[in-house]
């Protein structure tokens, strides 16, 4: 045989062993039915008060491995709309169930009881017993299933779901009805909570309780840059000056909330999640695991100062280093994130800010609920006749005395058009609707999604719509809680999907939010959850 036969033998030899191990490879990547293999773990994370304007801003500040993974190998959505605000609770439940309010029956993370005239939690369930809280809750409020909940179920069980948030009802709406655990941190004692609900009490949560305490450690913790204030874009001179420095004193009635509205507590939430990784070894059985996840960026509310942007951009530094850390260990302790699903989703935010300083000017006043319900009720009393009309008034919601408007034989309608019309006339009130305008789509300037992010089961009467500007009292409040005053919010956030083998793509064109979990189940290939009716996302 000639040399150049040898040559030409050898190179065919090698070409077939090349194209035979990207073969391979490529089967093993897509599985045995030709389909792209499902991820061996899926991460959820929830991201309150995410802005697409400050991620475009930060972006060069930004490592690798955070927010840039996200926008530069996943697929990003910049509008995720969800209709009208929606704190976290009720914006997570539309995330991880692909329908609304109205459906899910969390519209917000608390509600009022007219009867005893008390706030619970939305997700109160006398039934349960708290672990390191007093607090009885489970997800039996939540009539809808979640992606959690269809994971588990296509799985037959054995795939594990874990949950953790800074604030109850968003980690139980994130861990679902069938999921493991979910844990959260107690307003009052700072441990990491969960209830009775969920069986399993892992072991990384129950160390952090009982050997770091943050009882304790909060006595030591502060919050000052990560990075130099003179570096940050777009920040007043005056603001760089003067470094911001927080802490967490004992004698704060509100020093575990404010711990929750910094970024600390989202470091936290990481270093819990590694070690859920690791010590759990989440993605390394047969069936699928998720972690979902809940962090914060919200405006910090605790400050001396109503300008808080230096505050913001460090909480955005401060969780890209979170996220890469994040992502870090599930390569070096997980499966590796070319066996993960991420998706991460912002949620509107808060309607509620700071007040500005008197001296610029900006019409501001008071409108005292307490008030208002008073003069109400003489108004009303005028009307019907003596008794207690209203019931209450709690987070721009009334409630009327409907055992009252029973036995007078009112007409209830009549009652409440005559209400609304009453309190539209108040200083301070920009509006006002009755629950028959929301339920038949005359209420505001978005009437459907009004009605869509309505939960009448739990709703007032009348609905309340403070004036920009005018601060809301709470003059039952027993918390040293800063005074806030309303603002017009968006009701949009942005979304990114990281997908084993997927390609970047970027999304411009506003996107439902309940879109999100069909897009989430359709990668996975289970059933959407029973109570999403909307089509999957495609690119």
């Amino acid at each position: 045989m000639s040399k150049r036969n040898i040559t030409s033998g050898v190179v065919g030899l090698l070409v077939a062993a090349i194209s035979t191990v990207t073969v391979t490879a490529a089967a093993q990547s897509a599985g045995t039915d030709g389909q792209r293999k499902r991820p061996q773990l899926v991460v959820g994370i929830v991201v309150e008060g995410l802005t697409m304007d400050y991620l475009d801003l930060l972006r060069s500040q930004f490592t690798q491995g955070g927010f840039r993974r996200l926008l530069e190998h996943g697929v990003t959505v910049s509008d995720i709309d969800y209709g009208t605000p929606l704190d976290g609770a009720a914006a997570s439940a539309v995330i991880f169930t692909g329908a609304p309010p109205s459906v899910t029956g969390i519209a917000s993370s608390t509600v009022y009881n007219p009867e005893s005239k008390r706030v619970n939690s939305v997700l109160l369930d006398a039934a349960t017993i708290g672990n390191f809280t007093s607090e009885t809750l489970s997800p039996k409020a939540l009539s809808a299933s979640t992606i959690a909940d269809e994971l588990r179920i296509d799985g037959g069980g054995p795939g594990y779901v874990y949950a953790i948030a800074p604030d109850a009802a968003e980690a139980i709406v994130l861990g679902g009805h069938a999921g493991n655990s979910a844990f959260w941190i107690n307003d009052i004692t700072g441990k990491w909570a969960t209830t009775t609900y969920y069986k399993d009490l892992p072991t990384p949560v129950q160390t952090l309780n009982h050997r770091t305490p943050n009882e304790f450690r909060l006595d030591t913790l502060q919050w000052t840059p990560i990075a130099p204030l003179s570096a940050l874009p777009d920040l007043p001179q005056h603001r760089k000056l003067y470094p911001f420095r927080h802490i967490f004193p004992r004698t704060s009635a509100d020093r575990y909330r404010a711990y929750k509205n910094s970024p600390l507590v989202n470091t936290d939430i990481t270093r819990l999640a590694t070690d859920y990784i690791s010590i759990l070894t989440l993605g390394k059985r047969e069936s699928t695991d998720m972690l979902n996840l809940g962090y914060t960026l919200l405006p910090f509310g605790y400050a001396r100062e109503a300008d808080t942007r230096a505050e913001l951009m460090d909480s955005y530094l401060r969780l890209d280093r979170d996220l890469a850390n994040l992502f870090d260990a599930i390569d070096r302790k997980g499966p590796g994130m070319d066996n993960t699903l991420v998706f991460v989703a912002g949620t509107p935010l808060t309607q509620r800010t700071r007040r500005d300083d008197e001296k610029w000017g900006i019409p501001f006043g008071e409108f005292s609920s307490k008030k208002a319900v008073s003069l109400l009720n003489m108004y009303l009393m005028a009307l019907y006749g003596n008794g207690e009309w209203v019931n209450g008034y709690y987070n721009g919601h009334l409630y009327l005395n409907h055992k009252l408007i029973k036995e007078r034989d009112i007409d209830a309608k009549a009652i409440r058009r005559e209400s609304a019309g009453f309190l539209t006339r108040m200083s301070g009130v920009s509006n006002a609707w009755t629950i028959d305008d929301v339920i038949e789509r005359r209420a505001g300037e978005s009437p459907d999604a009004i009605r869509r992010n309505t939960s009448v089961a739990t709703s007032g009467d009348v609905f309340v719509s403070i004036a920009p500007g005018w601060q809301e009292i709470d003059d039952d409040s027993t918390t040293d809680s800063p005074a806030t005053s309303m603002r017009a919010a968006s009701a949009t956030a942005p979304a990114f999907f990281l997908i084993p083998g997927g390609k970047p793509e970027i999304i411009n064109t506003p996107v439902d939010a309940r879109r999100i979990a069909p897009t989430v189940t359709g990668i996975l290939r289970i059933r959407s959850p029973n109570g999403a009716s909307l089509p999957r996302l495609r690119w």
